[in-house]
């Protein structure tokens, strides 16, 4: 069977694929770019979410035809402390990623239900026994091996929920931590789709990744009663399971999936270690790689790469802070440090998110009395 030829062929197609396969498209018209997928459809089944300052005026182009819904500010809410911020909030669907990538690109650019049996910088092979010969690879597959990373774990479920009657929410509530907080901090986010329609997502940071999805439902089930709404349907649920990083070795993280491929997203460790807030990074690493003259495997295995140990070095005070978070505070007293970072100014909380913090910044959200004993503080700071 003859092998498909082309000059860039990426792996996967989540959030980080997409964005790569749609800014290599719209910059390097001249490039024949494949993005093969497992599943029948891209994006699988998600919503990802962000702040407007989260995307640099140069890139908006890449990240605009994919929003689904958008608001002007939005609330969080602690036991002891309640906010509205101004900045707009927006947020893409799988279904969205998936037909703006069937829009954009020509069909033979689409390989989707497309299991990968192996790869290499410049030659894929899938499961039927087809190949694709490719001037260059890029993997964007998930994470790489997690072992080799010091680790916490974000975990949640969401759910679509159909109510009875208008829920009543103006703005999304991006952190809702007055409610119980069970095995470590925990927090509950409310997105506004509809004047009847509402996504609940129960999200909480812990030690361990296993993931009870039945008391997750139960306790999304229970928080829209709180509010008083009647839940007619559940339209669709996803839940995840994302690292927060504590430390580790990026060499080592690196080479766990293949050290001489071009890597994106997860794959490349391009997250916020303590959010696991991936498509800020997945946007600048998109139009960087498509500004790239040379798609070559080897070139591109190491601009991703070095771009990627860039990244690693600047997330070391995020790294510090997911420590302090995990070490220094009882769980259920965790959401102690995040109802202080917001009190802090709307600038500062922006920075944050975009992993754009300055040294003054980093500096504020240290300073001051510390929402953890120093004793606690330190000792997490030593801990390997």
């Amino acid at each position: 069977m003859d092998a498909q030829q082309c000059d860039v062929a990426i792996l996967g197609g989540g959030l980080s694929g997409c964005l790569a396969a749609l800014a290599l498209y719209h910059k390097r018209s001249d490039l024949d770019v494949r993005i093969v997928e497992a599943g029948l459809k891209f994006g699988g089944n998600h919503i990802w979410s962000f702040f407007d300052s989260d995307i640099a005026d140069e890139n908006r182009w890449l990240i605009e035809p994919l929003i689904h819904h958008s608001w002007d500010g939005y609330d969080v809410i602690f036991p002891e402390y309640l906010r509205t911020l101004d900045a707009r909030y927006n947020s893409i669907t799988s279904q969205r990623l998936d037909a703006v990538m069937r829009k954009r690109l020509p069909q033979p650019a689409l390989l989707t239900g497309c299991t990968i049996a192996s790869a290499t910088s410049s030659q894929v092979t899938l499961e039927n026994g087809e190949t694709i010969a490719a001037k260059g690879v890029i993997d964007t597959r998930g994470n790489g091996n997690l072992d080799t990373l010091d680790c916490g774990w974000q975990k949640f479920m969401g759910q679509q929920l159909r109510l009875a009657k208008p829920h009543g929410l103006k703005r999304p509530v991006v952190m809702d931590a007055a409610v119980e907080q069970v095995d470590g901090y925990r927090f509950v986010y409310c997105l506004p789709f509809g004047p009847n329609d509402v996504f609940i997502e129960d999200t909480y940071y812990s030690e361990t990744p296993d993931l009870d999805t039945q008391m997750l439902a139960t306790r999304i089930s229970a928080y829209a009663a709180g509010r008083g709404w009647d839940v007619v349907s559940v339209e669709r649920s996803e839940t995840g399971v994302l690292p927060v990083v504590t430390g580790g070795n990026f060499e080592k993280y690196w080479a766990s999936s293949g050290p001489d491929m071009a890597k994106a997203g997860a794959r490349a460790g391009l997250f916020h270690p303590l959010t696991s807030y991936s498509l800020p990074d997945a946007v600048r690493f998109a139009a960087y790689i498509a500004d790239q003259d040379d798609v070559s495997g080897k070139a591109l295995a190491a601009v991703s790469h070095d771009y990627a140990k860039r990244q690693w070095k600047r997330a070391g005070y995020y790294r510090l802070l997911t420590k302090m978070l995990f070490h220094a505070a009882e769980p259920e007293r965790r959401y102690i440090i995040l109802q202080r970072f917001y009190t802090l100014p709307e600038k500062l909380i922006k920075r944050f998110y975009a992993g754009r913090s300055s040294m003054l910044d980093r500096l504020r959200v240290l300073a001051g009395k510390p929402p953890v004993r120093i004793s606690r503080a330190i000792a997490a700071l030593l801990k390997r």
